[in-house]
């Protein structure tokens, strides 16, 4: 198999040549400012190399998505995984030689950094069987291998610079190739800088950066000043796997990804006195909740079809109309005891799945009384209590929330509940409880996806007060 690509060419328009075969065994290290040009490079290595290796991209600004279109990447959205579901999608993915790009850009930095270090852990402990050659490409590495704690706790840098280095200094023989790209190299542990072979230098202004750079790539402290002159998409590149003596290098063109903004000015739009300020602050209201309420949901399920029926126990003869009741209600309860326990809604559902099956055949249930889909419709709605609501309200809830996903309904009911009782949005430990976390963040981006679906409309005061609004509930916060 050819093992060389084309990464771009020299002044003289030679072909610069890349070894992939080589960089498996020698790493690379990319370095340059913002606007350097360093996402166009990964991404002409990627594009070219493609066919040749399996791939994996930790993606923490939503750069490289765009290699799906053409390339065929898994797009893994890390937001949207427990840690658990993550390693154990890291495992499949040496087991599969999938090449994915994990899309970290829809979480907070901390929690970026404690998921990219779970997923390149568990690449790393894959079993032997599936140490199969892999590039790992890892943009803005110095958020991942900081030199210094900075904003992020002590606990969270040592566990990813643990996972970094494991992939920098011991990757080799289990396949995996670290390959990665940051904006300063003073900020980036020097360990993890160190056990790269292969240097792509682009451009960069701070004394401190230039030195090391030209440091890498055996300059004299007096030619550092040619890293600062190079321009946009240009890199200085030194390494087995490139050239034994560094070269300059113009990065080749791309297949995917977005077109560049055009740079320059654009003149100011003409407006009338006046008018500019009529366009910014005329009729907020109706812009903040949006032009139109949401389709009315259909009617509400009935109560005692909020467990389906299902033959639970095996009797003798035909079973009585009240039994049946009966063992739903039993089911229900079974379902609310479990959603009341402390912790409860921020175990998976699979576990708690297995839990209500354990506690239902010790209640004499024999089978499966309800499927998983179902279970975690009805644990959600138990989790929400809308027990302290009077019924036709309840059932007013329950319907809006009739075509909400599984994954959100929780929360939802809990909003939609407190606004019917003319709250201006439940308590904070309250909807942290029902949807599972201890994360600001996450609650902050709940909110920021129910508004997007049109189920709620969030009202954000200056004053730090916060109202939660839901159309189609006729009893809402007092204005």
């Amino acid at each position: 198999m050819q093992a060389e690509i084309t990464i771009g060419h020299e002044a003289g328009k030679k072909p610069v040549l890349f070894d992939v075969e080589e960089l498996l065994a020698t790493r690379l290290l990319v370095q340059g400012n913002s606007g350097s040009g360093k996402s166009h490079l990964l991404r002409r290595l990627l594009e070219e190399s493609a066919e040749m290796v399996q791939q994996v991209v930790i993606d923490p600004e939503g750069d490289f998505p765009s290699l799906a279109e053409k390339f065929g990447h898994v797009v893994i959205d890390g937001s949207a995984y427990s840690p658990p579901e993550i390693e154990a999608l890291a495992r499949r993915i040496r087991e599969h030689r999938a090449s994915v790009v994990l899309d970290l850009d829809g979480l907070e930095v901390e929690q970026q950094i404690r998921c990219a270090a779970q997923f390149l852990n568990a690449l790393f402990e894959a079993p032997r069987e599936h140490w199969f050659p892999a590039l790992v490409v890892v943009d803005e590495a110095q958020m991942f291998a900081p030199s210094v704690a900075g904003e992020i706790g002590e606990d969270t840098r040592r566990m990813t610079l643990s996972a970094m280095t494991n992939l920098m200094c011991r990757g080799r023989k289990r396949g995996l190739a670290g390959i990665v790209a940051t904006q300063r190299l003073a900020k980036l542990a020097k360990n993890v800088a160190a056990e790269a072979s292969n240097f792509l230098m682009g451009r960069t202004f701070l004394d401190i950066d230039m030195q090391r750079a030209a440091d890498l790539l055996g300059m004299e402290r007096r030619q550092a000043e040619r890293i600062r002159d190079l321009e946009r998409g240009h890199f200085l590149a030194l390494g087995p796997a490139i050239s034994r003596r560094p070269v300059a290098v113009k990065i080749g063109p791309v297949q995917t990804g977005h077109q560049a903004r055009a740079e320059g000015l654009v003149p100011l739009p003409n407006a009338p006195s006046g008018g500019m300020e009529a366009l910014l602050t005329g009729d907020l209201t109706a812009d903040v909740q949006g032009t139109s309420p949401p389709p009315p949901p259909p009617p509400a399920p009935k109560p005692a079809e909020l467990v389906p029926d299902t033959p639970a126990v095996a009797t003798t003869g035909e079973p009585a109309a009240g039994d049946s009741v009966d063992r739903d209600a039993e089911l229900a309860a079974l379902l609310e005891a479990l959603a009341r326990e402390d912790g409860a809604t921020f175990q998976s559902a699979s576990r708690l799945y297995q839990t209500f099956l354990t506690r239902a055949r010790a209640e004499g249930f024999l089978g499966v009384p309800i499927d998983m889909a179902a279970f975690r419709r009805q644990f959600a709605i138990a989790s929400a209590r809308l027990e302290r609501l009077d019924e036709p309200t309840r059932a007013r809830v329950l319907q809006l929330g009739a075509h909400v996903d599984d994954d959100i309904l929780a929360p939802y009911l809990a909003i939609a509940a407190a606004a019917s009782q003319g709250l201006s949005a439940p308590e904070d430990e309250e909807l942290a409880r029902v949807y599972g976390t201890s994360s600001p963040g996450r609650i902050r981006r709940l909110l920021d996806h129910l508004e997007k679906l049109g189920l709620i409309v969030v009202r954000e005061e200056f004053g730090g007060g916060r109202s939660l609004l839901v159309p189609g509930l006729e009893s809402q916060p007092a204005e």
